[in-house]
């Protein structure tokens, strides 16, 4: 990634998760909820809205960090993530679609409104009614809102566990970009699963596809 990035001369910035340091009673207890899975929204339940608010985190606190510390040019910026973190760059980037130049994710949960994973999340963080889980939900803000002008890469590996057990959805994300007209490049690439190698062998391809945009300077 480092190196393709230098190739491009773009910066990568990785931020976190979740917040940390919190200690939570039972934010430690579970690898897909609380520690570590933050989902990338702004919790509204009591016991997480004062500290789970990842959405802002990414969307505020960081790019406000970063254009103070370093040379960043805020009008040419691209977002992508991995599994949670491709579900985080999706909706981050339909809820804000002019502040992104391209969009891509490696297996995201894509339409966590209807999957075991993205239930418990949204239960634990926006409550029980499901109303409000519209906003986070890839599939849903792409059938409000799409089509987008970005363009989107999504890479699925065929041989991942969790594509397998229904928690990422990506058909469900690529019929509702098919029915509003939105560009999407789907790949399902064979014999992949979930892991660092299935990123780490496709991540310089995304940073390709993202310095196509950041660099033109028509864009």
């Amino acid at each position: 990634a480092f190196s393709t990035a230098a190739k491009h001369k773009v910066a990568l910035i990785l931020p976190d998760t979740s917040p940390r340091g919190t200690d939570i009673p039972g934010e430690h207890d579970s690898y897909d909820f609380g520690s570590g899975a933050g989902f990338y929204l702004n919790a509204t339940e009591d016991k997480w809205s004062e500290n789970y608010r990842m959405y802002d985190y990414v969307c505020v606190e960081l790019p406000k960090i970063v254009l103070e510390n370093f040379p960043i040019d805020p009008d040419r910026v691209s977002i992508m993530g991995h599994s949670m973190g491709g579900h985080g760059a999706l909706t981050i980037a339909m809820k804000n679609p002019t502040s992104y130049k391209s969009v891509s994710a490696f297996a995201p949960i894509c339409n966590p409104s209807k999957c075991p994973w993205g239930i418990k999340a949204f239960t634990g963080y926006l409550g029980a009614d499901e109303s409000a889980w519209l906003e986070y939900d890839s599939v849903e803000l792409m059938k409000s809102f799409g089509p987008f002008k970005f363009e989107i890469l999504l890479d699925q590996g065929s041989s991942d566990n969790f594509y397998e057990q229904k928690q990422l959805l990506p058909e469900a994300f690529e019929q509702a970009c098919n029915e509003k007209g939105q560009v999407l490049q789907f790949n399902m690439q064979p014999g992949y699963d979930h892991s660092y190698y299935f990123i780490s062998t496709f991540v310089p391809g995304h940073i390709d596809f993202h310095a196509k945009f950041l660099l033109d300077k028509e864009s």
